[in-house]
């Protein structure tokens, strides 16, 4: 397991488990701690040399124990056979012998310096209750310390330890920069590949915790016996190792110095190896892997099959063209964030160079041009602006098959990830003005100064440039992407109409800029194959790409998530703002429009690279999985195209000529829709789950005439529904018969999981509340209409999709109207279904339906509310998951009718909260949620709780009741719709009087009312829905109130017809119609008394007057 460290080579040494880590303490001296050693007093001679015969005895016993290890070689014979096809995920290290030096040799030199000979004591010393105790030690049961403290008190004076521990101390101290350069360079080689690695070691505790002198980032999992309580050679802690990595045996390597260890690993069937030299065992791990494990450059990796350039021509091109000698041989690799010119850094002797060359095979015309590369750089070295410096240009295919270039290496920081982690606040902000200031440097050059006049041409450029992706695109084009189809129509339609002319980058961002070791200064700006003269905006645009883009992006990591303030990044629009002060410009009104170019351009880019990828001719192994981004980009720019659209038209003077015309009528003639200003074409195909629909000004009356995206998102529901929901209904009816009721039901969570795996979640937020999709699926209410119908069919379909009241509610609550760390409380663990809510408003001692009757009471105390009342019919709160009750009281009394009621978010688990008993609505409990008849008593609740502020609760409320509460109106339908479906099967397989029922009068008018009734509520809730969307929830109310009528009243009937067709059948828990009458009935009051419903409309009617108004 330990290995001595000589200048020549590693040797090594056998011990056992216990020696090895009483010995990892550290036993290589510094000179400072082998002169101390001749200097040692005799107490603690003794001790430290009992340490050491206590090795020496173990070693004894080891090496007859390998002597028959070497008879039965099974890891030996296992790690050689390894099968070609074996593709490896993980390398998993021993720390010592293999990562840091072995202390046994310091042993050794320590006993020839003092002169010390093995005493019975130290032989007896792991035997019996000691040994326990040491094994112990390696569990993590005790420390070393007190292994060390017990034995030094049975032998000698306490005294004694002190000494021992400051030694142990300057031991460990050295082995804390001793991890073996050749193996560092090994893992990082390794990491670079995409390949895990691990330690796994047996450790102890150490002054507080576990001694571990490796640099642990180059780590993805560590597993140490003392805090697992296990340790090697036990088969349990390589499977725990396993687990954490999550691979399988046959994907990783282990390396010890341990026969015993490598044993189990083994027949677990992990490839092992032996490290009796580190240079040796690195070579057999090359041999395993496949790739070199040596000349490790920071963000290279090794040169991929396909991607090898002849290095013998190479290098005679450097020595008879550069004059660049040497001996060695060439070192390769290439830089893992090239996918488009291939880029290499060349090491050739002391010299290290960044070759940048075209990619191989046919090309599309003007791309890969590192002959304008070459000049751009060598143009803006010159003038001033931070570039690396150019060696050569070579246009000779026959050196190395396609035009290369060569520049110097330039070291130093790359920063891949946008939100730079490991720095300060003030240190991200100094990096990202840095890069701001050095983008103004380059859009400030003198183009006739530089010598570029020729570079590009002059005028047109967004023009040429659209021009230039499309063709691009349409040359690499392997299926129709919709939202391409889009853009390529728009965006020559929204050109700016004046362009600014300097030298454009074309790629600028951050992980193209070389900053220095230690200060926020840019060295080098890389990567000018886009460059041009053109748009300055088109760089700043671009450059702000990673702001918009999810964290698990895996081209590049997103910052869409994160909160930029409080790490000190810029927003978007605060780094354009930045960027115009810097220029001395006014702001950019058409942002946008520069945004969805830039990723219509990535989109381009991408769609580039896949189709290379198919061809085998990407720089990148991850080319294939990158291109197929580029759908995702495309839906992203178009969403960044209806933005614009939606600025253009806020932007139009208020007012219209036009006389008003029917207010409430299904076409919105008030005011020109935003989509006024994308083109009527491009409006009926919509397709990714990013992109955001567009409010349309018509009424959508079926399925076939949503935008396609919300198209396939009907059918999918649908066809789920028939697949998962329908089949399991009875199963899940079942459940809530038994005595396990009240627990979440592990197949409704099994079919979330399902559901959310077909990206059938969270479809209810509209783009009214969520009008950037970053929460929801960017529906409009008329659109979500037809999904919410469907889920409606099922009475449990709502939480399988987590579109269930009152969590639908609430969520759009907190979207709307909740802090930024309300959101992340609550709002996220919502949306993730990993909890659920309640909404408590509803008292039993007033008319609940007039929300100023609220006599609950939020008193302030402090920094807290003191929350008292009474709540029932609490829908969810019976929950064992529901963590959040959305609470409305009164905070001021004596304010203004509608100023007094305040809504605060409540922890479920705060002290006060009583359930006094469930409740039931015709004897149904709907467990797990339940109904609830809750008791608030001085629940004490953080002020930052509260929403909005105090006294603005009744607005929440008014503002809860649109989208929230149509959701009903829209999945009555849908109940409606299946009891009528039910009935038509019932009556046509039923003989009553010598006919079928589908023959009787009464029934064909009964099936034939019922289906007037649901197209005329249908077409009214859509209609409400459509209002929702284009005027607004506050003029829309008359129509949401004449569904919330309407629609529970018509369900009522429908589902009535259907009971009385199916006879006794009907009123039986085997179908869901007597389910859906119940709710049906609750919901005329749940959604409000029709009484207070028929009042309003009238009041609105009334204030229309006497006026003719036009149909």
């Amino acid at each position: 397991m330990f290995i001595t460290n000589s200048k020549a080579d590693f040797t090594l040494q056998y011990a056992s488990p216990s020696q090895l880590y009483l010995s990892t303490i550290g036993l290589v001296p510094t000179a400072e701690a082998r002169q101390r050693l001749h200097t040692c007093r005799a107490p603690t001679t003794m001790f430290v040399c009992g340490i050491y015969r206590a090795l020496q005895y173990y070693l004894a016993k080891t090496c007859k124990v390998t002597s028959h290890c070497q008879r039965l070689p099974v890891w030996a014979a296992s790690r050689r056979k390894h099968s070609i096809s074996r593709q490896y995920k993980a390398v998993i290290f021993d720390m010592g012998g293999v990562l840091t030096p072995s202390p046994f040799k310091f042993a050794s030199e320590w006993k020839r310096q003092n002169g010390l000979q093995a005493g019975s004591f130290w032989q007896d010393l792991l035997s019996g209750e000691r040994r326990i105790a040491w094994d112990q030690c390696m569990r993590g049961e005790v420390t070393i310390e007190e292994f060390v403290k017990m034995c030094s008190k049975k032998h000698y004076s306490v005294q004694t330890s002190d000494p021992v521990q400051s030694l142990l101390l300057e031991m460990t101290n050295y082995l804390s920069n001793q991890t073996c350069s050749m193996m560092r360079e090994a893992i990082q080689c390794i990491r670079a590949e995409g390949l895990q690695t691990a330690v796994l070691t047996n450790n102890f505790w150490f002054k507080g915790q576990s001694f571990l002198p490796l640099e642990k980032n180059l780590f993805d999992v560590i597993v140490e016996s003392c805090r697992e309580g296990v340790s090697k050679p036990n088969p349990e802690i390589f499977k725990r190792c396993l687990e954490r990595l999550k691979v399988c045996p046959e994907e990783s390597v282990f390396l010890d110095d341990l026969g015993e260890n490598l044993k189990p690993a083994a027949e677990l069937g992990i490839s092992t190896i032996k490290v009796v030299n580190v240079a040796t065992a690195i070579q057999e791990m090359e041999l395993i892997l496949g790739f070199p494990l040596h000349g490790y450059v920071h963000g290279t990796q090794a040169v991929r099959k396909g991607m090898e350039i002849p290095t013998a021509n190479l290098k005679k091109y450097l020595q008879t063209t550069l004059g660049i000698v040497s001996e060695e041989p060439l070192v390769l690799r290439t830089f893992s964030h090239g996918q488009s010119n291939p880029t290499y850094h060349v090491q050739n002797g002391v010299h290290q160079l960044v070759l940048r060359k075209k990619p191989p095979g046919k090309l599309l015309h003007s791309a890969h041009a590192v002959e304008r590369e070459y000049r751009v750089m060598k143009a803006l070295g010159a003038v001033g602006v931070p570039v690396p410096r150019i060696i050569a240009l070579c246009e000779d295919p026959s050196v190395l098959g396609t035009s290369f270039y060569l520049m110097e290496y330039c070291p130093g920081r790359i920063f891949k990830d946008p939100t730079l982690p490991g720095l300060t606040a003030s240190q991200r902000e100094d990096i990202y003005v840095e890069m701001n200031h050095i983008l103004c440097q380059i859009h400030k050059v003198d183009i006739k100064t530089a010598g570029l006049e020729d570079y590009g041409k002059c005028g047109n450029y967004m023009e040429r440039q659209v021009r230039t992706w499309t063709k691009q695109y349409r040359a690499s084009e392997t299926c129709v992407i919709p939202a391409m189809e889009r853009l390529i129509e728009w965006l020559p339609q929204r050109l700016p109409k004046q362009e600014k002319i300097t030298v454009v980058h074309g790629d600028f961002r951050l992980d193209n800029l070389i900053f220095h070791p230690e200060k926020p200064e840019v060295l080098a700006v890389l990567d000018w194959e886009l460059s041009t003269l053109g748009d300055p905006i088109c760089d700043v645009a671009y450059n702000c790409v990673a702001h918009h883009l999810p964290e698990d992006f895996p081209l590049l990591k997103g910052m869409n998530n994160y909160n930029l303030k409080k790490l000190g990044i810029p927003s978007d629009l605060e780094y354009l703002s930045l960027y115009c002060d810097n220029m001395g410009i006014n702001p950019i009104e058409n942002w946008n429009f520069y945004m969805a170019f830039s990723f219509f351009r990535v989109a381009a880019i991408l769609q580039g690279v896949y189709k290379r990828s198919l061809q085998g001719q990407a720089s990148s192994n991850k080319a294939g999985d990158i291109g197929n981004l580029a759908e995702k980009m495309a839906d992203l720019a178009w969403m960044f195209a209806v933005r614009e659209g939606f600025r253009i038209f806020n932007s139009m003077p208020v007012g219209n000529p036009i006389p008003p015309v029917r207010r409430y009528s299904t076409w919105n003639r008030q005011r020109t829709s935003p989509t006024s200003f994308l083109s009527p074409s491009l409006l009926d195909v919509n397709h990714c789950r990013l992109l955001v629909s567009v409010p349309k000004g018509h009424l959508i009356i079926s399925p076939e005439g949503l935008p396609i995206r919300v198209q396939e998102l009907y059918h999918m529901l649908t066809d789920f529904m028939d697949k998962h929901v329908y089949p399991q209904e009875q199963e899940l009816v079942n459940h809530q018969r038994t005595a396990s009721r009240w627990i979440p039901n592990p197949r409704v969570e099994e079919l979330k999981n399902e559901a959310k795996a077909n990206s059938l979640w969270n479809l209810f937020l509209p783009l009214e509340t969520d009008s950037e999709a970053k929460y929801g699926a960017g529906l409009t209410n008329l659109e979500y209409a037809f999904l919410c119908e469907v889920m409606g069919r099922s009475l449990f379909a709502p939480e399988i999709f987590n579109c269930s009241a009152p969590d639908t509610g609430n969520m759009e609550i907190l979207v709307k109207y909740g802090t930024e760390a309300q959101k992340r409380q609550w709002l996220l663990p919502l949306l993730e279904g990993k909890i659920r809510s309640c909404f408590a408003m509803t008292e039993p001692q007033v008319a609940s339906s007039d929300a100023t009757n609220i006599e609950a009471s939020v008193v302030e105390e402090g920094d807290f509310y003191i929350l008292n009342g009474h709540k029932w019919w609490i829908s969810g709160a019976l929950d064992p998951r529901c963590k959040l009750c959305v609470f409305m009281g009164k905070t001021d009394p004596q304010a203004g009718p509608h100023k007094q009621q305040s809504m605060i978010l409540v922890s479920m688990d705060t002290p006060g909260i009583k359930v006094i008993r469930p409740l039931s609505v015709f004897g149904m409990e709907d467990p797990p949620g339940g109904h609830g008849d809750l008791l608030f008593e001085n629940v004490r609740v953080p002020k930052e709780n509260i929403l909005l502020g105090p006294g603005r609760g009744f607005e929440i409320a008014q503002g809860r009741l649109g989208p929230g509460r149509i959701h009903h109106c829209m999945r009555l339908i849908g109940y409606a719709d299946r009891a009528l479906e039910l009935m038509k099967e019932r009556v046509k397989s039923r003989v009553a009087f010598g006919k079928p029922l589908a023959e009787q009068g009464t029934i064909k008018a009964d099936i034939a009312n019922s289906r007037i009734e649901i197209e005329q509520a249908r077409l009214l809730v859509l209609r409400a829905a459509l209002l929702m969307d284009t005027v607004g929830n506050k003029e829309a109310a008359s129509a949401i109130s004449m569904i919330k009528l309407v629609a529970p009243n018509m369900a009522l009937h429908v589902i009535d017809r259907a009971i009385q067709a199916f006879g006794a059948a009907g009123l039986s828990e085997e179908l869901p119609l007597a389910h859906f009458f119940g709710w049906a009935r609750a919901l005329r009051l749940a959604d409000g008394p029709d009484e207070v419903h028929r009042a309003l409309i009238a009041k609105l009617e009334l204030k229309q007057g006497g006026t003719v108004r036009s149909h």
